[in-house]
């Protein structure tokens, strides 16, 4: 037979009972290991060394009273563990006879603490002990309350910390803290330092009050920070001043926060230097008394979903060579500017918000490169985007509005390229001066109170497609010395001249449409020159043209229509006419049309002619033999039925062609035709391709000769509905007459029909009469499509009968199915030279198949945001890689697919899919 184990003794504590031990000391030396010794309440003065395994607990439980041990000797703990497999401390309160001194040092064992706490002093580990204490309070401490440099682990579960004057916790060495629960504070320094390689990790806790940092990390210290709460911190909330690099693979090192709300701090919310690494996952950060997060050095700091508002400085700010990447990042009422980028920073945000800021919402100088996608940038009293120094500036896919100066303004030697960017209601869209180059690539600038843009300097300026709309100015302003090149643009509804060229500027115009210019349609001032190469002036209020004196333009095959005169010239002028016409011109200078060779054929497409309508017939000819080229209507639904998926909706666009086409049978045969209104609800979710679908509509009906041009004007609320009485209707009617001869598209119609059925003074109702009198008015020359979610858009058909009668056809587009999905980021992946390995394919639609379809999930933007992810994961993995093949470079594999966190995972813990699951 086995020995049993021996059983544990209990040895009584209590200085007034016969029989018990009258101090804790004698207590602990008639104890062995596994023994308890069981306390009487009361206060005793000793100070305590714990060489085995023993609990130590009061009698009677916690009920009976407190336990506390109070040293005397300020250069002694009043409790030291220096070995014990199992040392259990319940309900034990120790108070130390100094404040700044050790008041327990655990220097071995296996300590577990329940209850209790420090009255006085600090807590030290040291050495390879380990220590959980739980729902412990320790307060009192001077220096530090809890010092830790110790190779075992730690952890603190539902504690209070409290008071220390100095920093609450400090954790050293190659400790490794788990904190889950309760709260720290400290009243003159930090309430948590991580230094040398200490590794902690802190969940669910309240950080409060700090004297400085709330969170100090120095060194190659690691911090993870889940669903915490950081507030009223006199400096920083978070300060990095250096950190372990971050390891992608096994999520270790760096800084990470996740959930964490950063609040009432004297400094930054988050401050990143000494080349640290911090990740910030749906942060919120507000009310801060400097940067929402500053970064500098050579630092690398990455948002996902982050929230920053209200704070005293930038609420972005990355200086010396810190990389700073944003996604999905919110910034709203910043006292300085939204994001400022200097030194030789680079900064990327993409899908983000930077509104109500006090300071130009964007700031860049210095070398800093910025890049920024999918963002709205606005209300601001001063630039949308303010570009100075050797700064380069990358804006894609971008809205920029309500700026009290310019939506974006260059100067020095800064270069800036937007492409596809919005700019509206900016005092003015966009200025450039000094040597700086600003390029805008199919960019729309409406309704600005002064001009739409202003190029100014010696640097390179280009301006290729889009449209300047209804400027309280000029259209475009080219001052004195520039040299731009403008093409394919078109310039709408300036109150004042379409487009102004300074004395010695030569700019380059070629295909570029002015149309209803309140004053001319270009004015030349004296010493002026450049090429204006087939363009239209159309319906100018004063003469299309007008030099000044010695101004000597190049006019080559210029169109002008519905004019009073084509060209006025102060006496000194010296113009090169070439090739250009007038059309409906009541005094006329240059040539009969008749008389010279056509303008060229479209640059674009072949459907219009240089200037962007059709050239003016010969007496007697017939327009459509004589037109331009037409897009081919087999080719068009070619390019329908190859976009990825949408099988209902290609259906049901191939039905309405056959049944146009038979209705122009039956017109042609002298039939009546049955009753056919092209006009279409679009319902569906964010990023199922119903914007692409409206631009072939329009092009398709143009094809079968529905529609004049086909072209597209998108609208949405903000377009069509206005602030004041009487503003709405001209507002909505100015944005109709863009579409004449096209399709109107207006996204996100349901807004303009408010929940609830109710008007108040919302003028959206206007909007909805007006949009209905004029679709009335204009049947055959407007097509329009509204468009949003499916149940929104029910409500918006109901809410007017003159809607109901008009839109009875709604095309349902579809969410993408997992497949569609993968076909799309290959599709991506094609378009930029990036090839998919099988496994790659295997494990994007694992992913697409547990991606949450929830108010976050974009379709086809998800998927183009997925492969962004892929290729920045891709960089991350070749850069590791020291002579990287063109293979290397180009492939995306399994590994390159980011990982996706889910609610719980079958066990019934939070998990992860993609490479790594």
């Amino acid at each position: 037979m086995s020995t049993p184990p021996p059983r544990s003794a209990v040895h009584r504590v209590d200085p007034r009972a016969e029989g018990a031990h009258a101090t804790l000391t004698a207590a602990l030396r008639a104890a062995a290991d596994g023994d308890e010794i069981a306390i009487a309440p009361g206060r005793y003065q000793e100070h305590l060394r714990i060489d085995r395994a023993v609990t130590l607990r009061p009698d009677g439980g916690p009920a009976a009273g407190a336990v506390v041990v109070a040293g005397t000797d300020p250069e002694r703990p009043v409790l030291e563990v220096t070995a014990g497999e199992r040392v259990l401390l319940q309900g034990l309160v120790a108070e130390g006879a100094a404040a700044d001194r050790p008041a327990v040092v655990l220097g071995g064992g296996r300590t577990r603490w329940e209850g209790g706490g420090l009255a006085a002093g600090r807590l030290e580990a040291r050495g390879a002990a380990e220590l959980e204490l739980t729902g412990a309070v320790l307060t009192g401490a001077g220096l530090a309350g809890v010092l830790l440099r110790t190779t075992g682990p730690v952890r603190f579960t539902d504690c209070r910390i409290d008071g220390t004057e100095g920093t609450g916790v400090v954790a050293g060495g190659t400790t490794r803290l788990d904190v889950v629960g309760g709260s720290v504070r400290a009243t003159t320094g930090s309430a948590l330092r991580i230094r040398e390689n200490a590794r902690v990790t802190v969940r669910d806790a309240l950080i409060d009050g700090a004297g400085r940092s709330g969170v100090l990390v120095e060194d190659q210290g690691s911090l993870r920070l889940t669903d915490c709460r950081v507030r009223d911190c006199a400096g920083d909330a978070v300060r990095i001043l250096g950190s372990s690099p971050a390891d992608r693979g096994t999520d270790e090192g760096g800084v990470r926060l996740d959930g964490c709300e950063l609040t009432g701090s004297g400094g930054d919310a988050v401050r990143v230097g000494g080349g640290g690494h911090a990740v910030l996952n749906h942060c919120l950060l507000r009310d801060t008394g400097g940067s929402g997060v500053s970064a500098g050095d050579d630092t690398r700091t990455e948002l996902t979903g982050t929230r920053i508002v209200r704070t005293a400085a930038a609420a972005l700010f990355a200086h010396g060579g810190a990389r700073l990447t944003a996604v999905g990042a919110v910034v709203r009422e910043s006292a300085a500017n939204g994001l400022v980028a200097t030194d030789s920073s680079r900064v990327d945000l993409t899908d983000s918000e930077l509104t109500d800021c006090r300071f130009s919402a964007v700031h860049t100088g210095g070398e800093a490169e910025t890049r920024l996608s999918g963002l709205l940038i606005g209300t601001t009293p001063e630039h949308g985007a303010h570009t100075v120094a050797a700064a380069r500036l990358t804006l894609e896919d971008s809205r920029i509005t309500d700026c009290g100066m310019s939506g974006v303004d260059l100067s020095d030697t800064a270069r800036a390229t937007l492409a596809a960017v919005a700019v509206r209601r900016c005092r003015t869209g966009a200025t450039s001066g000094g040597g700086s180059e600003l390029r805008l690539r199919e960019c729309e600038i409406a309704d600005s109170e002064r001009a739409a843009a202003v190029l100014g300097g010696t640097g390179a300026q280009e301006i290729t497609g889009g449209r300047l709309l209804r400027s309280g100015t000029a259209g475009l302003v080219i001052e004195e010395g520039t040299r731009p090149r403008v093409d394919g643009v078109e310039i709408l509804d300036a109150a004042g001249t379409g487009v102004v060229v300074a004395g010695g500027a030569a700019p380059e115009l070629t295909g570029v449409r002015i149309v209803r210019p309140g004053k001319n349609g270009l004015v030349v001032d004296a010493r002026g020159g450049g090429v204006f190469e087939e363009c239209a002036i159309l319906s100018p209020g004063f003469p299309a043209v007008h030099l000044g004196d010695a101004a000597r333009p190049v006019l080559r095959r210029v169109l002008v229509q519905d004019a009073s005169e084509d060209l006025s010239a102060e006496p000194g002028a010296e113009p090169v006419v070439e090739e250009c016409v007038s059309v409906r011109v009541e005094s006329p200078v240059w040539p009969d049309p008749r008389a010279l060779p056509r303008p060229a054929t479209a640059r674009a497409g072949g459907r219009d002619t240089a200037p962007g309508l059709p050239a003016p017939a010969a007496p007697g000819a017939d327009p459509a033999a004589d037109g331009a080229e037409e897009e081919s209507l087999e080719d068009l639904l070619g390019e329908l039925d190859a976009l990825i998926g949408l099988a209902r909706v290609k259906q049901d666009v191939a039905s309405l062609v056959k049944l146009m086409r038979m209705v122009q049978r039956r017109e042609a045969a002298g039939l009546a035709a049955p009753p056919l209104s092209r006009h279409l609800v679009f319902a569906g979710n964010p990023g199922t391709g119903k914007t692409t679908v409206a631009r072939l509509y329009g092009r398709i009906l143009a094809a079968v000769g529905l529609l004049e041009r086909g072209h597209l004007v998108e609208a949405d609320r903000s377009a069509l509905v206005g602030e004041y009485v009487g503003h709405t209707g001209p507002k909505t009617q100015r944005v109709f007459m863009e579409a004449m001869g096209g399709v109107l598209f207006i996204d996100e119609a349901y807004s303009l029909a408010p929940a609830g059925g109710g008007g108040g003074n919302d003028f959206a109702q206007e909007a909805v009469a007006t949009l209905v009198k004029l679709m009335e008015d204009h049947r055959d020359a407007v097509v329009v499509i509204v468009a949003g979610y499916p149940n929104e858009m029910e409500r918006f058909i109901d809410s007017n009968p003159g809607l109901a009668s008009r839109f009875n056809r709604t095309l349902l587009f579809e969410d993408y199915d997992n497949a569609e999905l993968v076909r799309i980021v290959e599709q991506h992946a094609g378009t930029h030279q990036y090839e998919l390995t099988d496994a790659a394919r295997a494990m994007l639609d694992v992913y697409f198949a547990h991606f949450p379809r929830d108010g976050r999930f974009g379709n086809g933007r998800s998927a183009r945001q997925t492969f962004q992810a892929m290729t920045e994961r891709q960089a991350y993995r070749v850069a590791e890689i020291e002579t990287p093949s063109e293979t290397d470079l180009v492939t995306l594999s399994e590994l390159d697919v980011p990982e996706l966190e889910v609610p719980e995972s079958p066990a019934g813990a939070p998990g992860f899919l993609g490479a790594a699951g």
